[in-house]
C-alpha cells in the first residue's frame, strides 16, 4: 500500500483561506449590518429633530403673522430674528429654566441653518401650506348677481415631509393632524 499525502503547505494554505473567508463572512453578516442600522437610526433621529424644530418655527410664525409659511428660508431668517431670539432666551420662572421651544440636534446645539436640508441625502425638506379659495356672490332683490367676491386664504394648515422617508408633520386636509408628527 502506497499512500501518498499532500504536502504540508497545501493544508496550511487551505487553513489560511478558510480563516480569511470566515472573517469576511463575520464582517458581512454581523459587523456591516450593525453599522448600517446605527447609521440609519442616527439619520432618523436627526431628521425628526429637524422636522420638530421646523414645526415649532411654523407655530411661532403662525402666532405672529396669523398664517403659516411654505418657505424654509423665510422660517430660518425668522428664527434668527430678535423676536424669536427673545422667545428662545425667555426664562420661565414657574419651572425655573429657559423656555426654548427648539430641540438640540445630535451635535448638542440648535442651528437654524440645519433646518434647510435632511441629514442623509442633503435634500431640502418638503414644506407645503394649504390654499383655500372662497367665492361669495351678492344677489340683489330681483335675484340678479350684482357682484362676485373671491378670497384666497393661504396657510391655515401646513405639511412637512422628509425626502428620505423618515416621517411627516401636519396635514393639508385634516385639521386634527395640524401639528401632529407621523411618529408620535
Amino acid at each position: 500500500m502506497n499512500s501518498r499525502s499532500d504536502p504540508w503547505y497545501i493544508h496550511a494554505a487551505l487553513y489560511v483561506v478558510i480563516a480569511i473567508l470566515t472573517l469576511i463572512l463575520i464582517k458581512v453578516a454581523i459587523i456591516d449590518p450593525h453599522e448600517y442600522v446605527e447609521t440609519e437610526k442616527f439619520y432618523q433621529t436627526e431628521s425628526r429633530l429637524r422636522m420638530n424644530n421646523i414645526k415649532e418655527a411654523e407655530i411661532i410664525w403662525q402666532r405672529k403673522s396669523g398664517n403659516y409659511t411654505n418657505s424654509i428660508d423665510t422660517l430660518i431668517s425668522f428664527i434668527k430674528s430678535p423676536y424669536v431670539d427673545s422667545l428662545i432666551n425667555a426664562f420661565d420662572s414657574l419651572v425655573m429654566k429657559v423656555n426654548n421651544p427648539f430641540k438640540k440636534l445630535a451635535n448638542g446645539e440648535f442651528n437654524p441653518d440645519s433646518l434647510r436640508l435632511s441629514p442623509k441625502t442633503f435634500s431640502p425638506y418638503i414644506l407645503l401650506i394649504d390654499t383655500s379659495v372662497v367665492i361669495d356672490s351678492f344677489i340683489n332683490r330681483r335675484g340678479k348677481i350684482t357682484r362676485v367676491d373671491t378670497s384666497i386664504i393661504l396657510g391655515n394648515r401646513y405639511y412637512i415631509e422628509d425626502p428620505d422617508g423618515y416621517g411627516t408633520v401636519g396635514s393639508l386636509d385634516n385639521e386634527a393632524l395640524k401639528n401632529t408628527a407621523s411618529w408620535e
